[in-house]
């Protein structure tokens, strides 16, 4: 007998037609003592559907006024596909059961469109599976103290799911996307990326956090703290995916870097001509953090010596932009920010692995192949396993493939 949690993304659940496949292959697959727990995201574009309904009240939804309300709309999309998908099940002879975050006990803060897991009680979920139910969860949501639904991010039905297999203290979770498996790179725009057997949970949340946008980096956190096994797998082929565990149990450690990620939805924000005196930086960064905005990559330069002024450069979430200009427009005054100036079209590109490690020439390689590929450097950043460069959105693409190829030759 085994206790597996299954997620299945918007794709994997787009029509019904698709919600039906999904659980034709769960039961074909499913052991007869074995215990399931499904969770999933809102079926295909319903998440974008939902977010265009609200930019026709606002065209900037994410206003801090209109999270909660925000939450409240988006919610829906998951309850849709919990519900069809039980009845898919039941059409099948399988009982089952169709539960909402709160129905599992998902806790989180009450921070709106980002909030935070901060445990779960899934003694629903146990009664449940005991009945002999399917257990048909929405990812993506939980409650805050006061019972107001809560989002947990793009992605976070991935959350979601591992968050809930260390709670039950599951076998394993299974992540079933479009996709069959973590690429060296985005297989959409790089011809020749390599699917991985195994990556580790360290060097998986490094490529998340930086963009690849198979897993969402707090899923991986996750799964480190439980000490869960992830499969990153296909809907649609009953190929082996992709493992994240711990370490790696098959040699596959001949190599410098893991993989080439990138993310689109970054905005650069330069505050000009600041003083260049104590707590100026704090000032703008705590107003930044008072506004549940992360800040990404930071450069502060000297502009002007004689006259003891800096230009303060950093990046945020694309989504982040509307919040960040009101914060912005009232601290810049308190700083005596001589202007402001807003990039929309970055990307970010980087690369990750733990053979980076004491391997001199890494980084330069890097560059070398950005330079060739005729793609200009704003911003850098690193860390012990990564290296992050700023470049124009619009050559995205030829900077991940120049890096892969760089890395990754044909052989």
């Amino acid at each position: 007998m085994a206790l597996i949690v299954k997620k299945f993304g918007g794709s994997s659940v787009a029509t019904t037609e698709k919600i039906l496949a999904v659980a034709q292959r769960i039961l074909s697959e499913k052991k007869s003592d074995d215990k399931i727990v499904v969770v999933v995201s809102a079926m295909g574009k319903t998440t974008d559907n939902l977010l265009k309904l609200a930019s026709g009240i606002d065209a900037e939804p994410y206003k801090a006024d209109y999270l909660r309300e925000l939450d409240m709309l988006l919610t829906t999309g998951e309850q849709v596909s919990i519900s069809l998908l039980a009845m898919a099940f039941k059409k099948l002879g399988q009982p089952a059961i169709s539960l909402t975050g709160a129905q599992i006990g998902m806790k989180t803060s009450s921070v709106h469109t980002k909030g935070r897991i901060l445990g779960i009680e899934p003694k629903r979920v146990h009664e449940e599976l005991n009945k002999g139910n399917v257990v048909v969860v929405a990812g993506f949501q939980g409650a805050d103290e006061f019972g107001d639904p809560v989002t947990l991010g793009r992605g976070g039905s991935d959350t979601s799911a591992v968050a809930l297999a260390g709670a039950l203290k599951a076998d394993e979770c299974e992540i079933y996307t479009d996709v069959d498996g973590v690429y060296s790179a985005d297989p959409r725009i790089v011809k020749n990326a390599r699917k991985m057997k195994e990556i580790t949970y360290f060097e998986m949340l490094e490529m998340a956090r930086l963009g690849a946008g198979v897993m969402q980096p707090r899923s991986v956190e996750m799964g480190q703290y439980f000490n869960i096994p992830i499969h990153v797998r296909s809907t649609f082929t009953n190929q082996t995916g992709t493992i994240i565990r711990e370490d790696y149990t098959v040699e596959e450690k001949d190599f410098e870097i893991r993989g080439v990620a990138h993310d689109l939805k970054v905005a650069k924000i330069s505050v000009l001509g600041v003083p260049n005196n104590p707590g100026i930086a704090h000032t703008l960064f705590k107003a930044l953090a008072d506004a549940n905005i992360d800040v990404d990559m930071i450069v502060q330069s000297i502009r002007n010596i004689d006259r003891n002024i800096n230009d303060i450069v950093f990046t945020i979430a694309l989504s982040d932009l509307p919040e960040a200009k009101n914060v912005i427009a009232t601290t810049g005054e308190k700083i005596n920010a001589a202007s402001v100036l807003v990039e929309e079209d970055m990307a970010k590109v980087s690369i990750v692995g733990a053979g980076m490690l004491g391997s001199p020439g890494v980084a330069a390689r890097m560059f070398g192949a950005l330079a060739r590929a005729g793609v200009n450097i704003d911003i850098i950043s690193t860390s012990e396993i990564s290296v992050s460069c700023l470049v124009k959105g619009s050559q995205v693409t030829e900077a991940v493939n120049g890096i892969h190829d760089e890395f990754f030759p044909d052989k």
